[in-house]
């Protein structure tokens, strides 16, 4: 693997990181299994390809986590309010988000931005062409990680991780949990569409089935890192979902170079998230085994 395809893998690994730490936060943090991600990671890239578009680069990377949060909030208030099971709730969002995704895209499929300017034009003029793209996008995974880190650590964040943790013990506390489920789902999708603003801007390209599978890539990213976490706080486990991405990055980019087709990759993706969530099962089978030849051998010699 050459130096510069290994730095692509990096940095699109870190741009998917941001998805990783939304899933920890909804998923892991909140509990809920929030399929919004796949229409707000579109929606993030449709707003910041319309504005790179219009010569606003950087406002795009303001303007679409706020699109994002917006979708987050429509679907905690039909979990909250409307009763709707957070995993239907996520679907009908991310349905409505495809016509909202054309329509803020003028109803075309695709978008290039192809000799227009985006922040990693900019950022060219500063770090030189090598580090152009690298150094933003870890800038922002860095900035994320750390402000998610911090937040959590907020009463608010406390109250939402209390949520996730023991719905009733919040309500109980005065605490008002669709309130601190809003913010957790915002906030999520809020991250997911800033991944999907920087894809965009980084591939000059963007059209309407960008967040398919997202769900699955992010997932696969969280899971990487936590079978590489044994024990740790919040910030080992921010850490390790961005470090998790890029693996996972690094595991598609070999499959790849492995002659493995692209239309296979969703393949790739669902094997790496399998293979994943049961190795910790697997190696605590082989701990268990282990352990019941030891006892087996003692009882032996004890004889």
């Amino acid at each position: 693997m050459s130096f510069l395809v290994l730095m692509g893998t990096v940095e699109q690994g870190l741009i998917y990181g941001l998805v990783a730490l939304a899933l920890l936060l909804s998923y892991r943090v909140l509990d809920i299994a929030d399929l919004t991600v796949d229409g707000s990671f579109t929606l993030g890239a449709a707003v910041s390809a319309v504005l790179t578009l219009a010569g606003h680069p950087l406002l795009a990377l303001v303007a679409a986590p706020l699109a994002g949060a917006a979708a987050g909030l429509i679907t905690a208030v039909l979990q909250t309010k409307c009763r709707v099971a957070p995993i239907l709730a996520g679907i009908i969002t991310m349905t409505a988000l495809y016509s909202i995704n054309l329509m803020v895209m003028g109803n075309k499929a695709n978008l290039t931005l192809l000799r227009k300017t985006t922040v990693f034009s900019l950022s060219e003029k500063v770090f030189g062409s090598q580090f152009a793209k690298l150094v933003p996008i870890a800038l922002i995974a860095a900035l994320c990680g750390i402000g998610l880190w911090l937040f959590l650590r907020t009463p608010l964040g406390l109250a939402v991780r209390a949520t996730g943790d023991n719905r009733a013990m919040v309500e109980a506390s005065s605490i008002n949990p669709a309130y601190t489920t809003a913010v957790g789902l915002a906030l999520a999708n809020a991250l997911v569409a800033l991944a999907g603003a920087q894809l965009a801007q980084y591939q000059q390209f963007m059209e309407i089935n960008t967040g398919t599978g997202m769900v699955v890539i992010g997932l696969a990213s969280l899971i990487i890192g936590e079978v590489l976490l044994r024990q740790g706080g919040m910030g080992k486990r921010i850490a390790l979902a961005l470090g998790g991405a890029v693996i996972y990055r690094l595991i598609v980019a070999v499959a790849l170079s492995a002659s493995v087709s692209p239309s296979n990759l969703k393949l790739v993706s669902a094997l790496i998230v399998a293979v994943a969530i049961s190795a910790p099962t697997v190696r605590a089978s082989f701990a268990l085994s282990a352990k019941k030849r030891k006892a087996g051998a003692l009882h032996a010699r004890t004889k």
